[in-house]
């Protein structure tokens, strides 16, 4: 576990470095020193508020938001993931006139929704098995779906941490 966590966090750090190194080529060094610093200050503000409020924080609705956020994440990758494979013409595009009309192109731009068979399949895929899983833990290994919130037992937590 200790290194699959460097590894995760080397691999982090690597994507940003090449990311500001790109930047760096482009702008220039101050651009990059700007946003680096403005960057950290957003990231220390959060890491206070968080310390300050960590008692009354939701974090079992902090935890579900960051869940869904993460599956629109994967159906937008999915979506672009699909795209360039066809644009690459490894898999074949099926166009859906009829929805053509109905997915404006800033859909494609940013969230990766394109009129193809192939890449509506796909996506729905990725959301079957996303929301399967989470039944499926829910059922096998789960608590109840009403279950008690962590955070109703939170000042009984505090109080034995304490």
């Amino acid at each position: 576990m200790i290194l699959l966590g460097f590894t995760s966090l080397y691999r982090e750090g690597f994507e940003v470095v090449l990311f500001l190194q790109s930047y760096h080529l482009r702008l220039g060094g101050a651009v990059v020193l700007k946003g680096a610093l403005l960057g950290l200050v957003l990231t220390g503000m959060v890491a206070v508020l968080t310390f300050v409020l960590q008692q009354r924080l939701p974090y079992r609705k902090m935890l579900i938001t960051t869940g869904i956020l993460l599956g629109v994440v994967l159906l937008v990758m999915v979506g672009e993931q699909v795209q360039e494979m066809q644009l690459a013409h490894w898999i074949p595009t099926t166009r859906i006139n009829f929805l053509e009309t109905y997915i404006p192109p800033w859909m494609g731009l940013w969230f990766a929704v394109f009129p193809t068979v192939e890449t509506l399949v796909a996506q729905g895929i990725a959301a079957l098995l996303v929301i399967g899983s989470y039944f499926a833990a829910r059922r096998h290994g789960g608590g109840p779906a009403g279950g008690p919130a962590v955070e109703s037992h939170a000042s009984e937590m505090a109080a034995i941490n304490a």
